[in-house]
């Protein structure tokens, strides 16, 4: 193992070579813990070396931002356009879950470089291919939003446990309590609660099943804008 290390570190330094060890050093530490520093010693170079790459750490955050969407699968020729959104944006979801740290730095770019580019490109080309107006497919990608990425902002927001900030966890008897509470002061909101399957690693409310929630909203989506599409639906009134 050492001498892969050092051997990798002998190689010559290059921006995709850079992009790569960034990715992998966020992965293993949190992308806070980044630095241009951090990441030079990681690559075996002196901090400078690192600037005939990226200009600064914003620039680099936009090259690890490039560096996930190239995982995303391409559209699949000759698919229907339902699914093929369907696979691309499953495809975005699984690359978003292998690297935790990229929702957030997606969310605060403010370059749209040439691979974003390309990929919000192809993928309003999968409705035009599927016979969508350039009307309802403006109209398409307001809808669809930041779920084009893999991700959404869901209205049981938990982003507290995401960060790493989250409480620790109640007591069986403490839960009950909760529950208790809840039921007597918001009786909806807890007769939703109790009706879905649950899932303990959830990261888009407490107990609930992340991938079934994404999916659902997705395939409620897909089937608006097919609605939409076979009635000729367009914004002009």
């Amino acid at each position: 193992m050492t001498q892969h290390m050092e051997a990798s570190r002998r190689l010559p330094l290059n921006r995709d070579r850079v992009l790569l060890a960034a990715v992998a050093l966020a992965d293993e530490v949190g992308i806070e813990a980044l630095s241009m520093r951090r990441l030079a010693q990681e690559l075996g170079v002196v901090p400078m070396a690192l600037y005939k790459h990226v200009a600064n750490k914003e620039e680099l955050l936009d090259g690890m931002v490039d560096t996930i969407v190239g995982e995303i699968d391409p559209p699949v020729p000759d698919a229907h356009w339902k699914s093929a959104v369907r696979l691309r944006v499953l495809s975005a979801r699984r690359a978003l879950l292998r690297h935790p740290w990229a929702r957030p730095v997606v969310e605060t770019r403010t370059n749209t470089t040439p691979a974003v580019l390309e990929y919000m490109e192809t993928f309003v080309g999968m409705f035009l291919a599927g016979g969508f107006s350039a009307d309802l497919t403006h109209h398409v990608m307001h809808a669809i939003g930041s779920r084009m990425w893999g991700f959404t902002q869901e209205v049981f927001d938990d982003s507290a446990r995401q960060n790493g900030t989250e409480q620790p966890s109640l007591t069986v008897e403490a839960r009950a309590a909760v529950a208790r509470q809840m039921a007597e002061s918001h009786p909806n909101l807890f007769q939703i609660a109790m009706a879905a399957a649950h899932d303990d690693e959830s990261v888009v409310g407490h107990g609930c099943d992340d991938q079934f929630e994404f999916e659902f909203a997705l395939d409620l989506l897909l089937d608006g804008f097919q609605g939409l599409h076979e009635r000729n639906w367009t914004s002009v009134g």
